[in-house]
């Protein structure tokens, strides 16, 4: 069974919008694990406009499943992830004004920058993970830079669900292929929804992990969060 990563980027945005404490970052990742979530995934940005720093180090001493930290690795953020030693550090090529992920690496032009970061994690004994498209030369050099798995950017197969589903899951097929083949696990992310996820799972071979945060936590805010989560499991089951 495909696991389930709860990204809770959209709650503590909904708590810095009014500031205090309400809703409660720390406490929406218990009752996420509690539900039946299998990690908590949280993406900090330099400039804090939803999880902060403090939230990170807080949040690892309540996570009991699999922390996942994404984040451009740029020298404070792989210092904050040194410090903490999450299950697994996705690496984004955001930059920082960048209002979501809307692309995967270039593993070619990036290689030794990446090759790098990645031996710094591996020393510190975290998973590694980079988020690339479909693109077969980006993740046959994604295996090249030594890291454990990659995450498919989901977007285009999410914006083409509507119309053949069978066009738009193909190229993620033969990626998820191409990865195993040279050895990296697969994670997937961005635009995953009750509508398109079912689908997907089905048809991805070797998929590790999902990492979904906006559309779950929009389900919730109609369906409450219990239901929601059990909802999403019940499409990777």
């Amino acid at each position: 069974m495909t696991k389930l990563s709860v990204n809770i980027n959209k709650i503590a945005t909904l708590r810095n919008s009014r500031g205090g404490n309400i809703p409660d970052v720390i406490k929406a990742a218990v009752d996420v694990q509690s539900y039946g979530g299998e990690g908590i995934t949280v993406h900090p940005r330099p400039d804090e406009r939803h999880i902060r720093r403090a939230d990170v180090y807080d949040l690892k001493r309540v996570i009991v499943t699999e922390f996942n930290i994404e984040g451009y690795p740029s020298p404070e953020f792989i210092k904050l992830v040194k410090e903490v030693k999450p299950h697994q550090v996705t690496l984004v090529p955001d930059p920082p004004e960048a209002l979501t992920s809307n692309s995967g690496w270039d593993t070619i032009k990036n290689r030794d920058f990446l090759q790098g970061v990645i031996s710094e994690f591996k020393q510190c004994g975290i998973r590694t993970s980079i988020f690339t498209d479909t693109t077969a030369d980006f993740i046959i050099n994604a295996a090249k830079t030594g890291t454990d798995r990659i995450e498919l950017y989901t977007e285009p197969y999410a914006s083409a669900f509507g119309g053949s589903r069978e066009l738009a899951v193909s190229p993620f097929v033969e990626a998820a292929r191409l990865a195993d083949k040279v050895g990296v696990g697969v994670n997937a992310g961005h635009d995953l929804n009750l509508e398109n996820l079912k689908f997907f799972n089905d048809k991805i071979p070797f998929l590790k992990e999902v990492s979904i945060g906006h559309a779950l936590i929009a389900d919730a805010l109609y369906m409450g969060l219990e239901k929601t989560i059990s909802l999403y499991k019940d499409q990777l089951s």
